[in-house]
């Protein structure tokens, strides 16, 4: 496992950058957060949710002084947010930026307010790649490109890193829409395990 640290020891904040796999992504927010405190920034390396959730664990668990203050962007809210609720004793207090719907009944306004921030060419390609996803042999490169024309809906002045390997990517990348479709079923579970949860005020 790879992570990170910005400032001095100990680390009490913890920034989970997006993708899934988008390694380094949060490298100019924690490094400017690191005036004054300590900050790691773990990498994504399992190649599955349940994986990425014990990886982000054990990064606490093991390289923090916990409870910390847990801040996830886009795919790393949720990941952030799964990490809070099976861990509340690790977590001191949740930011969620850029986060994808828990429900599935708020993406389509989501999805509207990403696409507003392309340009029309931007978003006409972006739906013509979508499209293209679907089909039995998607165009080559695809993803990658939708993944490019993503950023730029939720990534200011993105910090350019190595891609992270496309096996991270693929095997995660499916995730987000089933844990979507279950965000209602499993909201009362979420709710009781969060209980005792701190949130900003």
């Amino acid at each position: 496992m790879h992570a990170r640290a910005h400032g001095q020891p100990p680390y009490r904040v913890v920034v989970v950058h997006g993708g899934p796999g988008a390694a380094g992504d949060l490298f100019a927010v924690a490094r400017h957060l690191a005036t004054g405190r300590g900050v790691l920034e773990p990498m994504q390396t399992a190649a599955s949710v349940a994986g990425q959730v014990s990886e982000l664990t054990t990064h606490i668990e093991r390289q923090t002084d916990p409870p910390v203050i847990l801040i996830g962007h886009s795919w790393g809210a949720w990941l952030a947010a799964l990490v809070a609720a099976e861990h509340p004793d690790l977590v001191r207090k949740l930011i969620l930026v850029g986060s994808g719907a828990f429900e599935e009944k708020y993406v389509p306004m989501l999805r509207a307010r990403r696409m507003e921030r392309l340009t029309n060419a931007e978003r006409m390609e972006f739906e013509s790649l979508a499209q293209r996803l679907n089909e039995p042999d998607p165009l080559r490169g695809a993803l990658t490109r939708i993944g490019e024309l993503a950023a730029l809906t939720d990534v200011a002045n993105p910090v350019e890193v190595e891609a992270a390997p496309p096996a991270v990517r693929a095997s995660v990348r499916s995730a987000p829409h089933r844990l979507e479709r279950k965000g209602r079923r499993g909201a009362s579970q979420r709710s009781h395990r969060n209980a005792n949860l701190k949130t900003p005020q």
